[in-house]
């Protein structure tokens, strides 16, 4: 689906091998994108996410045992995020939630795929999101649907991006938290680390209408390369660049905010409670700081390396207003990570020094509960 907003002066389109093709890449200056998003607000277009609409009397129930996330209780007025996680706990798809006006709506990347529950089903093994959510609703009384015709996404981000919205909409304060928008549609808090954002769902007939209003209110259009800049300054995964077919949630920050530890009945769930409760997951996402001298950079799924050693996976690269050329990646636990490294592939010669960011090494929260729980029993 091609954005509208591409035919605005300026607008500069995502190159065709992007994964945000369709939509405007930046409009003629993505740095100083960024440090508006940092200083007062932009809009980034983003409708290119596809929306899943799950109305039903059923629809928290039925999502509960689905998805990854706790969302029984889930009250009308407020959002999370979730995951579907195949039969061993691996990654399949990432989603914003938003509970609005008696229907449950998931936006996810373009392309979600989801694990068949039935092999032999789809290609090799894999359906779209959709298909997979459908092929699950057996007797549930809910009835989701492709809603991506119906809603655009657009991400308003900055310190100032609540004061402009206040002028059109009531703008949620509290984390996840989901207000109507006149006209229909919804717009959601989403926590972006220290960066205030909103997500707006709105008509996508509406959409152009929506853009032009906000940035005459002073909102600068952006791109999604800004977007993604920012996305990994704020150590926010995405499916399919920083994860791998062997990627869990513990990996990727996952656990709490997109994962319940403790509800059981969803697919991935033993992998879940395990790691948390008795183990440490294998690897860790960290933010690399690369060597900006050289001309050359590395690619998503290339191999970050300790010497000959390959310690890890290089995920979304990107050239930051501030930090420069940097990226997210997976390291193994055991990586040092106060060495130099290598990320990149040296066969295709663009290999680069990388070092750790110490800030964005999670915590050691030491042994796990179970583990702990374990060793009390024994007297230990």
């Amino acid at each position: 689906m091609v954005s509208p907003l591409l035919d605005l002066p300026g607008a500069v389109p995502a190159p065709e091998e992007s994964v945000d093709v369709g939509v405007p890449w930046h409009f003629g200056d993505p740095f100083a994108e960024q440090r508006s998003a940092a200083r007062s607000a932009v809009l980034v277009d983003r409708s290119h996410r596809e929306v899943i609409a799950v109305p039903g009397e059923e629809r928290l129930s039925w999502l509960h045992l689905v998805l990854s996330q706790h969302l029984t209780e889930l009250p009308e007025g407020q959002g999370t995020e979730a995951l579907v996680l195949d039969t061993h706990g691996r990654v399949d798809s990432h989603m914003m939630v938003a509970h609005h006006d008696g229907v449950v709506y998931l936006d996810t990347d373009a392309g979600a795929e989801a694990t068949s529950a039935l092999p032999t089903i789809g290609v090799d093994g894999r359906q779209t999101l959709l298909q997979y959510l459908d092929a699950m609703r057996f007797w549930s009384k809910v009835e989701p649907r492709d809603a991506t015709s119906e809603f655009a996404v657009l991400t308003a981000m900055g310190p100032d991006a609540g004061g402009v919205l206040a002028g059109f909409t009531e703008v949620p304060s509290g984390a996840y938290e989901v207000r109507g928008l006149p006209g229909g549609g919804f717009v959601r808090n989403v926590p972006f680390r220290n960066l205030q954002t909103y997500d707006l769902l709105v008509p996508r007939e509406s959409m152009v209408d929506w853009w032009l209003k906000l940035t005459d209110a002073g909102i600068r259009p952006s791109g999604t390369m800004a977007f993604e800049a920012l996305r990994v300054e704020a150590l926010r995964p995405r499916v399919g660049l920083d994860t791998d077919d062997r990627s869990i949630p513990h990996e990727l920050g996952w656990i709490h905010l997109a994962a319940h530890v403790a509800k059981g009945c969803y697919r991935g769930q033993e992998t879940v409670a395990k790691v948390h409760n008795v183990g440490k997951p294998p690897r860790r996402m960290v933010l690399l700081h690369l060597d900006g001298s050289v001309e050359v950079s590395p690619e998503t799924g290339d191999p970050v390396l300790h010497g000959d050693r390959k310690v890890g996976r290089v995920g979304s690269v990107v050239q930051h207003h501030e930090l420069g050329p940097v990226a997210l990646a997976l390291l193994k636990r055991s990586a040092p990570v106060e060495a130099e490294l290598m990320a990149g592939d040296p066969a295709e010669e663009r290999s680069v020094a990388a070092a750790v960011d110490p800030d964005s090494v999670p915590p050691d929260t030491g042994e796990p509960p179970g583990r702990l729980a374990a060793d009390r029993l024994r007297g230990r």
